[in-house]
């Protein structure tokens, strides 16, 4: 019993050292290899819609968290989904502007990122500057 102890007790201490070191090795949150950013794309872990479509610009598999999911699930992701109407003017001349434009798209909060449907599912995420 008392073995079993030190065991965990040495796990759980590892643990801690390892989530530690990870922190301390990326500490910017607009980093994608930030611990919160990595735990929240797990779904493990809430971050603010800034803070993760920051982090999403650096992400090489940003396109995972989008392409394929339906709105519904998109939202349960992101929050609200905004359209298109509303978005910033230069989000919609972007938009116009683009090989997009004609498709249904949505953006990701006030956020740059476009997503473009293809019915109800997401086919391309798509960030919206320097056009």
């Amino acid at each position: 019993m008392k073995r079993h102890r030190m065991v965990l007790l040495i796990l759980f201490t590892l643990l801690v050292i390892f989530v530690a070191g990870w922190a301390l090795m990326y500490p910017s949150s607009s980093d994608p290899k930030n611990i919160k950013y990595v735990l929240w794309k797990a779904g493990l872990y809430r971050v603010s819609l800034d803070q993760a479509t920051t982090a999403m610009i650096g992400d090489r598999h940003r396109d995972g968290l989008v392409v394929g999911k339906t709105k519904a699930q998109l939202q349960e992701k992101f929050g609200p989904l905004l359209p298109l109407g509303d978005a910033s003017p230069y989000l919609r001349g972007c938009y116009q502007k683009s090989s997009w434009n004609g498709r249904d798209v949505q953006f990701i909060g006030r956020s740059p990122w476009m997503v473009v449907f293809d019915g109800d599912r997401a086919t391309n995420l798509v960030l919206m500057k320097g056009c």
